[in-house]
C-alpha cells in the first residue's frame, strides 16, 4: 500500500488544489470578500486561513512543531486580501510549500515522528491530517463560490441531472487506467 500512498496523496492535494483554481476563475474582486453574515467566512478569509496553515504545517515540518510561533491563527480569520491577484499569490505559495515539502518524501520517510501542537505524528498521519483539513474548507470555497454564480457556475465535476448522460458516456468507453480524481 505504501508504495502508491505518497502518488495518491500528491494526485489528492492537487486535484483539491484545481477545485479552489477552477472556482477562483469564475470569481471577480467583490466575490472573494462577499460574507454571508458577521459569522461566516469570505473566500478570502479561507484562503488566508488555509494558508496560513500550510506554512505553518509544511515550513520545515520535519524539523519543527507544525504550528509554528510566528503563526497567529486568530489574524486568519481577518480580511486583510486587498485584491484577487494578492490573494491568489498567497494560494500558491502556500501549495508551494506543501508541495516542497512532500514530494521529496520516500516510502520510508513515512513512519518517521513529526509533531503538530506537540502532538506526535508519523508523517503519514500528518499529510492525512491536512488531506481532510485543506478540502473541508475549499468544499466552503466551492460552495461559497457555487452560491454567488447561481445559474452562471459553471460545475466543476458532473453536472446536476446529467449524471446518467455522464455515466453512459463513460461506460461506453474501454476501462481507463486514469486515475480516479480526473473526472469525479
Amino acid at each position: 500500500m505504501k508504495s502508491n500512498y505518497l502518488n495518491s496523496v500528491k494526485r489528492q492535494f492537487e486535484y483539491y488544489k484545481s477545485l479552489g483554481d477552477k472556482t477562483f476563475q469564475q470569481l471577480n474582486e467583490n466575490d472573494i470578500h462577499w460574507q454571508f453574515n458577521s459569522e461566516s467566512n469570505s473566500i478570502a478569509i479561507i484562503v488566508k486561513h488555509i494558508v496560513g496553515n500550510m506554512l505553518s504545517r509544511w515550513t520545515n515540518f520535519r524539523t519543527e512543531d507544525g504550528e509554528k510561533t510566528w503563526r497567529h491563527r486568530d489574524t486568519e480569520f481577518e480580511n486583510t486580501y486587498k485584491t484577487k491577484l494578492e490573494m491568489l499569490q498567497a494560494w500558491e505559495k502556500g501549495w508551494k510549500c506543501l508541495f516542497d515539502a512532500i514530494l521529496p518524501l520516500e516510502n520510508d520517510d513515512l513512519n518517521e515522528l513529526v509533531y503538530i501542537r506537540n502532538q506526535g505524528h508519523s508523517i503519514d498521519e500528518a499529510i492525512n491530517r491536512q488531506l481532510c483539513h485543506y478540502p473541508y474548507h475549499i468544499g466552503q470555497i466551492v460552495y461559497i463560490g457555487k452560491m454567488l454564480k447561481d445559474e452562471k457556475w459553471k460545475t466543476l465535476s458532473i453536472a446536476k441531472n446529467k449524471s446518467s448522460d455522464y455515466n453512459k458516456d463513460k461506460f461506453s468507453k474501454e476501462k481507463s487506467k486514469k486515475h480516479f480524481t480526473d473526472d469525479v
